[in-house]
């Protein structure tokens, strides 16, 4: 089926190539005349005629960079975009001709595309890296040599010099263009059924490492409910209060509370956490756990 899809798609874009190139150019009055109207007079018949006319420079350039591998149609609808902006923004007065000013903002219209879609990891962010991405391949060209194979550093510094970005860029845009995205569901090998995934380290604990800790956090507060158990009240509600709450109670209020001075809670806390200490080292004696938690 999408073998089909293809096909026809393929059929359907080539329609619309030769129906754009079958359009008569426009002479320069005449499209100084529908821009005018179509400025002035929001005439849309006038805006239909200009931007039909010039369709062809959309062909043109989608047909320049679908080396990047997108669908051709894609390409020239981002560029009939572009093409639209450009009657849009068009301004008869200053004797440009019409072609001349869509084409750049065709090819700008397409570029943005490219680098949205190129791949899953955003690319060319700023203006330099824009300016990278479409002319590295230009340069390397130029330049000669097997285009397969990495540039040698004195090729880096001169693209870097020609484009004025650094040379660490270059060498970034360089492994970016050699390999596209790929997914960590594909096998390493043929031979082989394991997947990129598996050879992916994971940074948090291993399943041992968590089942301990669970084991060892359950026994701490088994340990711990015991020693609360051995306090009187007065002293569990003295620790619950300061050290088992996240908004502490100050020694002052929970002086208040049991009609003694603050110093004498200060004493009731310490006298409750050494009784706690002592009972928790018992317990951990007992179980052979001071290996582990130590004393």
């Amino acid at each position: 089926m999408a073998a089909v899809e293809s096909f026809e798609i393929g059929r359907a874009n080539r329609r619309f190539i030769r129906q754009s190139m079958r359009v008569p150019l426009l002479s320069r009055a005449h499209e100084m005349s529908l821009a005018r109207r179509w400025r002035d007079d929001g005439d849309v018949a006038a805006l239909h005629e200009l931007v039909t006319a010039y369709v062809r420079i959309v062909v043109r350039a989608a047909s320049y960079y679908r080396r990047y591998g997108l669908p051709m149609g894609d390409l020239m609808q981002e560029g009939i975009v572009g093409l639209m902006m450009a009657a849009a923004r068009f301004d008869p007065d200053r004797e440009a001709r019409f072609s001349t000013y869509a084409g750049w903002w065709v090819r700008s219209a397409m570029q943005d595309f490219i680098l949205r879609n190129w791949s899953i990891v955003r690319t060319g962010t700023t203006a330099a890296q824009k300016a990278l991405f479409f002319n590295l391949r230009r340069l390397r060209a130029r330049m000669g040599g097997d285009p397969d194979s990495p540039l040698t550093p004195e090729a880096r510094d001169m693209i870097a010099d020609a484009l004025n970005v650094a040379v660490g860029n270059v060498e970034m845009m360089e492994g970016r263009l050699a390999g596209g995205d790929q997914s960590l569901n594909a096998c390493v090998s043929d031979v082989d059924e394991a997947e990129w995934q598996d050879l992916l380290v994971d940074p948090g604990p291993s399943p041992e490492e968590l089942v301990a800790d669970a084991r060892d956090a359950a026994t701490r507060s088994r340990w711990l409910a015991a020693a609360l158990a051995e306090l009187s009240t007065r002293e569990r509600r003295i620790i619950a209060a300061r050290r088992l709450r996240d908004d502490t109670v100050t020694l002052e209020e929970l002086g208040r509370r049991f009609g003694v001075s603050k110093e004498r809670v200060r004493q009731i806390e310490h006298r409750a956490l050494d009784k706690i200490k002592r009972s928790i080292i018992r317990q951990a004696g007992a179980t052979g756990g001071f290996g582990r938690f130590g004393a």
